[in-house]
């Protein structure tokens, strides 16, 4: 790829620079710790990595963590896996994310949003009495520090407050969202055994109604550690028998308590896609996340008591934690519960406009799916407020970063991320006092020691690596559950590179200090030995108007040869004719390279997610090579399995 020092297509003025909480950030800790003073974010993240203890004695002092007990010192052990941070320190999260309710009370805390699109606020006093009401709660329920409390809700302000209670008393949060079947849901919580479970009787989505009541008394049925199940009528039902009411848990005017945990105390359990097993249990802590998430949201994010943060998520997807978290910084967060395109493709715009939303994030495939569908946000909607559009989930392709610029602002911050739930954060991504290059990520984030690593581990510049982070941040995980000698946890990051965080993505470290992300390294393209994310041609084949979504496969065959098709979805009414063959297969030797031209192109009737919405090359391709279905992926984990039958017979004609 050519990383020639080409314009970038945003630059932020004088005054942007100088307002950023960054900036701010580089001057106090230039007299206070000897940062660097000159040379702007480039030499504060050098520093922040050389210098990696005191970088994070400097956060939380910015940002005033309160320890209730102090910490012996910053790394009692900064091998990984099992880097020890602040050892000695106790603290809990949830105080930290109501702390703004003692200054700005009768201010928003939360702004909910159903497809009605009318914002309803929640007031930073208000969500602290909840928050204090159903903590007591959980502690008469029994309740003790460590216990799992599971939610099966939809982005919605009670999902907020059932997490706030949980941590405050200790407990251990995992939730999924209501679209998610019995079957998956149980994959994930029969492996944490929880004591208390808040369910909805179902949820709005496309304008329908989705009665979940049947599937929550599956998972009553299938859980038998739980002590409580806790009802929210959202579509107006009564509670079902045994279950406790929502507004009696949150009646009573109460100050919250505040557990004090030791650091790495767990906060919550997010969990893997799992498309090819049982989900991984991903443990992470309350203080861990505490101080990534302030570096993050404040820092990188720019995020304070002014904002109003948008990022269209689920509650089984790490963004959703990422959004709560904005409460961190004193931000208002928007809490968007229904279809990313209903009424129709340009529903999020007026979600934005209509909260004033000074961040919103939004996945790629919605920014291209709005490019498709020719929404003209600027022309349609007040998007004045918006400062930043960030994006993440797959690569932004460059079309991408145009069409944002075009459409919505030429001079707006454009923040392609991209990190993952294992850590529940950023590797790479926004940087408000950078320039932004089209189809690049501005920089790795503040601690993070980013890498691009050749297959013999040495670090290269300009060319496609795998993504590495050399030493450990915070937020990765302190265990996987289940996991008693650590071995998947080693397996998962540490077995390539020992002792180093092998994330399985390929990346390009530019020049510049930027980073390109080309997609999985373990779905990649290697034709005649040059490489390639699947992230690439999607970019190239999507442009084309007839090809609404498309799947890269690449296969190592037992003679020695290499079968790459192309897998696509075609939009309504197009067809895959000789001339759309063509065009393929010029679009793509013409922009990307000859090697990569595919050996087909097949017409497929969709295809296949994950319930987060990433596609899923591995078991496709598992499945082209012979592997029975049940082996090939778990089902739990798929939008649409049907989907994956169409595979399966491809696999069985070729055989």
């Amino acid at each position: 790829m050519s990383t020639v020092n080409p314009e970038p297509l945003w630059r932020p003025d004088a005054q942007r620079i100088a307002q950023a909480q960054v900036t701010k950030f580089q001057t106090w800790a230039a007299e206070r710790y000897a940062a660097p003073s000159e040379g702007g974010y480039p030499t504060l993240h050098r520093w922040s990595v050389d210098e990696l203890e005191t970088f994070w004695t400097a956060v939380t002092e910015w940002f005033d963590v309160r320890f209730s007990t102090p910490y012996a010192r910053v790394l009692g052990d900064r091998s990984m896996p099992g880097a020890q941070w602040f050892p000695g320190a106790t603290l809990n999260y949830a105080e930290h994310a109501l702390r703004a309710a003692a200054t700005r009370p009768a201010q928003p805390a939360l702004l909910y949003v159903d497809e009605t699109h009318e914002p309803t606020p929640v007031t930073w006093s208000e969500l602290r009495r909840q928050v204090g009401s159903l903590a007591a709660e959980l502690r008469a329920l029994g309740v003790r520090p460590g216990d799992r409390i599971s939610a099966y809700l939809p982005n919605i302000p009670q999902a907020v407050v059932a997490l706030l209670a949980t941590a405050a008393v200790g407990g251990v949060w995992t939730s999924c969202a209501p679209d998610f079947g019995a079957r998956s849901v149980l994959d994930r919580f029969q492996q944490v055994e929880p004591v208390v479970l808040f369910t909805v009787d179902g949820y709005r989505y496309g304008g329908k109604e989705h009665d979940r009541r049947d599937v929550v008394a599956e998972l009553r049925a299938e859980l038998p550690t739980l002590r409580a199940v806790v009802h929210i009528p959202l579509l107006g039902t009564e509670p079902p028998q045994g279950a406790l009411d929502w507004s009696a848990l949150t009646a009573a005017d109460e100050e919250p308590v505040f557990e004090q945990v030791p650091f790495d105390h767990p906060l919550w359990v997010l969990y893997s896609s799992g498309t090819t097993g049982l989900p991984k249990a991903i443990v992470q802590s309350q203080g861990g996340i505490l101080v990534e998430h302030l570096k993050q949201l404040g820092l990188h994010c720019d995020l304070g008591p002014e904002d109003r943060f948008f990022w269209y998520t689920s509650t089984g997807w790490m963004m959703w934690n990422f959004l709560v978290s904005g409460l961190l910084t004193g931000t208002t967060i928007v809490l968007y519960d229904g279809s990313p395109g209903f009424p129709d493709t340009g529903a999020q715009w007026r979600i934005a406009e209509r909260t004033g939303a000074t961040l919103y994030g939004t996945s790629a495939a919605y920014v291209m799916a709005c490019r498709k569908a020719e929404v003209h946000p600027a022309r349609d909607f007040d998007l004045s407020k918006v400062q930043c559009v960030a994006t993440t989930g797959s690569p932004l392709p460059p079309d991408g970063f145009r069409w944002l610029h075009d459409e919505v602002r030429d001079d707006l911050w454009i923040a392609s991320v991209s990190g993952g739930t294992d850590v529940c954060s950023c590797f790479a991504g926004a940087v408000p006092t950078l320039p932004v290059y089209t189809g690049e990520l501005q920089a790795p984030g503040l601690g993070t020691d980013l890498q691009s690593w050749d297959p013999d581990g040495h670090p290269v510049i300009d060319e496609v690596g795998e993504l590495v982070v050399t030493n450990p941040m915070p937020s990765m995980p302190v265990r996987f559950w289940n996991d008693p000698d650590g071995s998947r946890y080693h397996d998962s990051y540490f077995d390539t590179y020992p002792g180093v965080w092998r994330h399985g993505d390929w990346i390009t470290v530019t020049s510049r200090g930027s980073v390109v992300i080309h997609g999985r390294s373990d779905s990649t393209l290697n034709r005649q030995g040059v490489r390639m994310g699947s992230a690439d041609i999607y970019e190239v084949v999507e442009r084309l108007p007839e090809i609404k979504e498309s799947l890269v496969i690449g296969i190592e065959q037992p003679d020695g040869g290499y079968w790459m098709p192309l897998f696509v979805h075609l939009a309504p009414g197009a067809a895959l004719d000789e001339a759309l063959l063509g065009r393929i297969k010029q679009a793509l030797r013409e922009q990307l390279s000859p090697r990569h031209v595919p050996d087909e192109v097949i017409e497929v009737p969709g295809v296949p997610h994950t319930l987060t919405g990433k596609r899923i090359e591995v078991p496709v391709k598992r499945l082209l090579q012979g592997t029975p279905l049940k082996k090939a992926v778990n089902p739990g984990s798929i939008d649409n399995l049907d989907l994956l039958h169409f595979y399966e017979d491809l696999a069985r004609k070729r055989g």
